[in-house]
């Protein structure tokens, strides 16, 4: 089992920025590729950014390619999200997730989720 605890989100202004993280714990962090995905109200959850278990792999959708940049921290195991130049269609509510198999996480059939912090960016 694998506990996934997202922090970091709050209310910013367009332009602004914000880094997420979430911490892992319950398993051996290195044998998890990493996602953020998120939720905006009314929509259906979409992938954001995804990272391998190595690190040496990250994956981004085109709406924030450029502007987002997804890490990890072996030591802290911790994942980040790295949030710059927001848009306030960039609100919604971000989820961390984990899954063994890279392929499986940016297609959004992760294994575990965590409980989501809220992104609300202002015009």
């Amino acid at each position: 089992q694998v506990q996934l605890v997202e922090s970091g989100g709050g209310l910013v202004q367009a332009g602004g920025s914000l880094r997420l993280s979430c911490a892992a714990s319950g398993h051996t962090f290195s044998n998890y590729a990493m996602g953020w995905f998120r939720q905006a109200p009314g929509k259906e959850r979409e992938f954001v950014a995804a990272i391998s278990w190595s690190g040496g792999n990250t994956y981004y959708a085109d709406s924030v390619k450029g502007r987002f940049t997804i890490s990890r921290d072996e030591v802290k195991n911790t994942v980040y999200l790295q949030m710059n130049s927001l848009k306030p269609e960039d609100t919604a509510v971000y989820y961390c997730a984990a899954d063994r198999f890279f392929f499986r996480v940016f297609r959004g059939e992760c294994e575990y989720w965590g409980q989501g912090t809220q992104v609300t960016v202002s015009s």
